[in-house]
C-alpha cells in the first residue's frame, strides 16, 4: 500500500487545502464502481492515482501519517480522492487507521469508505475514528443502501444520486432520511476548503467560501453527489438500482 499527499489540491471542487491518493489496493471489490462507475478511473487523476499504485509516487503509511501529524492546528484536509481506508480490498488494518486518527488530533480530516460494513471490525473502526474526530463517510450507492448504511448510526453517509451532474437535486431516502446535494457540485463559489480556484482552461479564477459539510460528523443530512465522470453513465445506473 503506497499513500501520497498533495499540500494544495488543483481540485477546483476540493480547493487549495491537502489531499491525499492511496493506492488502488485498497479499494473492496464490494464497491459496484471498482470495475465501472468510478469517477477517478479516468483523466489526471487516474494518471496519479497509477503511479500511486505502481510505486511510481507516494510513500509509505507511516511517512504519511508524520506529514498528517504536522499540519497546521485546525487544518481542514481531504483523505483519499482516489483509495479507500488502509488495508487490502475489505479489510481495514485498524492499526494503520488508528495511527491516521491519532495523528488527525487538532485537525479536520474527513474522507469517505465503501469497504463493506457487513465486518463487525470495520463497523467498530470506523465508528471509533468518528468518535475521535476523524469523519469517516460511509458511502451508498444507492437511496436505500444510504438508508441501510445510516441505519448502523457509527458515522455520516453520502450517496450517488442518478441526476445531471452540476444540478441540485435533494431528496429524502425511501425511509424519508433528507438528502442535500453537495454545494459544490452545482455552486462555482463554493469548494470543499475554501480558497481561490480555476474555473478553467481560460475562465480565469475565482475565490470560494469552505462547504466542509462532508468533514461534519453528526450532521442531520445524507450529503448526495451526482454521477459524475467519464464513467457517470454507468454510476447513475447503478444509482438507479440497475446492474
Amino acid at each position: 500500500m503506497r499513500v501520497h499527499l498533495t499540500l494544495k489540491s488543483r481540485n477546483g471542487k476540493v480547493g487549495k487545502i491537502p489531499v491525499s491518493t492511496t493506492s488502488a489496493d485498497t479499494c473492496p471489490d464490494a464497491c459496484p464502481l471498482k470495475s465501472k462507475g468510478c469517477y477517478a478511473a479516468s483523466g489526471p487523476l487516474n494518471l496519479h492515482w497509477q503511479k500511486v499504485t505502481e510505486g511510481n509516487a507516494g510513500g509509505k503509511w507511516s511517512a504519511f501519517v508524520k506529514s498528517i501529524a504536522a499540519l497546521p492546528l485546525g487544518q481542514a484536509w481531504r483523505h483519499n480522492q482516489a483509495g479507500d481506508l488502509p488495508g487490502v480490498n475489505g479489510a481495514i488494518d485498524t492499526a494503520k487507521l488508528d495511527a491516521l486518527v491519532t495523528a488527525n488530533k487538532g485537525k479536520m480530516g474527513w474522507t469517505y469508505t465503501h469497504k463493506p460494513m457487513t465486518s463487525a471490525k470495520n463497523r467498530a473502526a470506523v465508528a471509533s475514528a468518528n468518535a475521535a474526530g476523524f469523519t469517516i463517510n460511509l458511502s451508498a450507492d444507492t437511496l436505500a443502501k444510504a438508508d441501510e448504511l445510516a441505519s448502523l448510526a457509527i458515522g455520516p453517509v453520502v450517496v450517488v444520486l442518478d441526476a445531471k451532474d452540476g444540478a441540485k437535486a435533494d431528496c429524502l431516502t425511501p425511509e424519508g432520511r433528507r438528502v442535500v446535494t453537495c454545494p459544490a457540485t452545482y455552486r462555482d463559489d463554493i469548494s470543499c476548503g475554501g480558497g481561490k480556484v480555476s474555473l478553467g482552461v481560460g475562465k480565469g479564477s475565482i475565490d470560494t467560501k469552505a462547504c466542509l459539510l462532508c468533514a461534519r460528523i453528526n450532521r442531520p443530512t445524507i450529503v448526495g453527489f451526482p454521477a459524475h465522470g467519464t464513467y457517470r453513465t454507468a454510476a447513475a445506473a447503478i444509482a438507479r438500482g440497475v446492474s
